[in-house]
């Protein structure tokens, strides 16, 4: 069995949802109830909970919350614009919301509310059944370094796309999960991502799991590239298009270019909801800007136990803080998704008629 958190990313709780609070970690594992549209989101538009396929999740379930008391057709319309709106990069988001809007507008108010929360669970167990095939097709990766190597097989990932990100053992960290099952050796370099450092939530789980792994600044990664201390690198994706160009937490682009330039594999892992096959490319690709104070304070944990933010910029400054990156196709050595592994020219192949 693949890793999971000790607490659920989402699960059912009557008519509410209890969530990890994900703006806790590392320093506390604290769960939130969710128990109406608005507090879901919330926890969307403030990072409650992170990472493409939880998203996508986390608004299913926001749907058959916001129904509990209403299911007439406005204010079904309603939530699902009011959710649509929390974060613009992430095509799960979206990809989750037409898929309930499909599944509940033709049935009759009156049996939306528990056909939301079938759909809702449908989508989560589907999510896990994805992580758990993405790990098993990736980990051919890592067992074909390791057969080349002595020592443990080294992957530098960006961000958090683990269990915290998804229903499941992960995208980008579920062939790692799936190699530690099988015995392979691994390390893991994990890059902090700042401003809100995804790559701490990254190495708690790791942690958690037992996977050797080391935390580096973000402007590490191009010189343990260059020095030879990396085998390949797996990052996780907020939406794919249709060519291949792969949005992901700002930086990723920056690791790409230095795997490129010294011959190292980059790969992209993603379920296929996360195509969007309507986006021709990257252009085309919304990417989300977020608040300066991002950038300009940080978060951490003083010397008693105590989390405090300080402030590392003066108020007023001036700082611009994009949440994502594209990294184009000719930078990708491939894509992982449920369905295997292809090179971002051939996603068009995976393309079902209902994507």
């Amino acid at each position: 069995m693949s890793y999971q958190p000790p607490t659920p990313t989402i699960a059912r709780d009557g008519d509410s949802a209890i969530i990890l609070d994900q703006t806790r970690l590392p320093y506390r594992s604290c769960t939130l109830r969710l128990a109406t549209l608005e507090a879901v989101a919330t926890a969307i538009r403030s990072m409650q909970v992170r990472g493409a396929p939880l998203i996508g999740a986390t608004a299913a379930f926001g749907v058959a919350i916001a129904l509990n008391e209403n299911a007439d057709d406005a204010h079904l319309a309603q939530t699902l614009d009011t959710l649509a709106a929390t974060r613009p990069t992430a095509v799960n988001l979206h990809w989750a919301l037409a898929r309930m809007r499909e599944r509940l507008l033709p049935l009759d108010p009156s049996m939306r509310h528990e056909a939301a929360w079938a759909e809702a669970e449908a989508i989560r167990r589907s999510d896990f059944e994805t992580c758990t095939a993405i790990g098993q097709h990736g980990v051919a990766l890592l067992q074909r370094i390791a057969t080349q190597r002595d020592g443990p097989v080294r992957v530098m990932t960006h961000c958090n796309a683990g269990a915290l990100a998804t229903l499941g053992p992960g995208t980008a960290l579920a062939p790692i999960y799936e190699a530690q099952r099988r015995g392979i050796p691994v390390k893991v370099w994990v890059s902090e991502t700042r401003p809100r450092n995804q790559g701490l939530l990254t190495a708690w789980e790791l942690r958690q799991a037992g996977v050797r792994h080391a935390l580096i600044a973000d402007n590490a990664a191009g010189i343990l590239i260059a020095r030879g201390e990396v085998d390949l690198v797996i990052t996780g994706a907020d939406r794919v298009a249709a060519n291949g160009d792969s949005a992901n937490k700002v930086g990723t682009y920056l690791k790409a270019l230095a795997a490129k330039d010294n011959g190292v594999p980059f790969y992209i892992a993603a379920p296929l909801s996360t195509v969007d096959f309507s986006c021709p490319d990257g252009a085309h690709i919304p990417i989300e800007d977020r608040g300066a104070d991002e950038v300009c304070t940080i978060t951490g944990e003083n010397e008693t136990g105590e989390v405090v933010s300080l402030r590392l910029a003066p108020a007023g400054t001036d700082a611009p803080n994009p949440a994502f990156d594209v990294t184009p196709a000719r930078l990708i050595t491939g894509i992982l998704t449920e369905f295997g592994i292809c090179a971002p020219s051939e996603l068009s192949k995976l393309a079902p008629e209902s994507a």
